[in-house]
């Protein structure tokens, strides 16, 4: 079944918004530009790392003891450059992720913290165009997301351990998903992507070959421009997006 026609909310009445993602990185690849621009508008946006990335990087002879505390500074960093200052690190092991009921959970206990009216995930769905895009890891963490957006953070009965912890059920109302097979929105990010530059370009641990790497990132956005219909030399991020009601 095909996506639906989406129907996102205008940005000016969104306050609040959480991107959660498997690993340090993702966000930046997947929503840095469009992130930027909506900071820029006022908005506040949190992030949820749900891995420390422990397996990534380039360095055989790195001690992996220290990337957990490498990936998380180097996403606070890269968080900074899109004005993102809020950041919650799950601490799960990077390989090995599965939507568990746990997993689920705390995605949900974090939404119902930020209480944001849009939300940020990676998609659930392999894109076997494109497959280094369909990373188990961000596959899992897209289908733990899709369970906490609905229906667990606004079911009041789910997980009580979170209404013991003074969490109130929160309906967000809008999904937006990276990486999925069948866009249906985009975002036009020429004007911030310097910014999205400059949080990838934080990502040092991962970037063996930074030029080739910039060279491929922006031939996708161009790609999303020219399937946005907008003018030539316009760059835009695309997105999945799913509404409640």
């Amino acid at each position: 079944m095909s996506v639906p026609r989406a129907n996102p909310r205008p940005d000016q009445e969104i306050e609040r918004v959480l991107a959660v993602v498997a690993h340090p990185d993702d966000v930046d690849f997947g929503a840095a530009g469009t992130i930027a621009g909506w900071t820029k508008a006022g908005i506040e946006v949190s992030y949820c790392i749900v891995t420390d990335g422990q397996a990534g990087g380039f360095e055989p002879d790195r001690d992996r003891a220290e990337m957990p505390a490498v990936r998380r500074q180097e996403q606070t960093t890269a968080a900074g450059h899109v004005g993102v200052h809020d950041l919650h690190f799950l601490g799960y092991d990077d390989g090995t992720l599965e939507p568990t009921p746990d997993l689920v959970r705390d995605i949900a206990r974090v939404i119902r913290t930020v209480r944001p009216q849009r939300l940020v995930g990676q998609s659930p769905e392999r894109d076997w165009s494109r497959l280094p895009a369909s990373h188990p890891d961000q596959l899992a963490a897209g289908e733990a997301v899709v369970r906490a957006f609905y229906p667990a953070a606004q079911n009041p009965f789910a997980f009580p351990e979170l209404a013991d912890e003074g969490l109130d059920a929160w309906t967000v109302g809008e999904l937006w998903l990276t990486e999925h097979p069948e866009a249906n929105h985009y975002v036009d990010v020429t004007d911030t992507y310097d910014a999205k530059q400059a949080a990838l370009r934080s990502h040092a641990s991962q970037l063996p070959d930074p030029s080739t790497l910039f060279d491929m990132v922006r031939s996708w956005h161009v790609e999303n421009a020219a399937s946005a219909g907008l003018p030539a030399g316009r760059l835009a991020e695309s997105f999945t997006v799913i509404r409640l009601g």
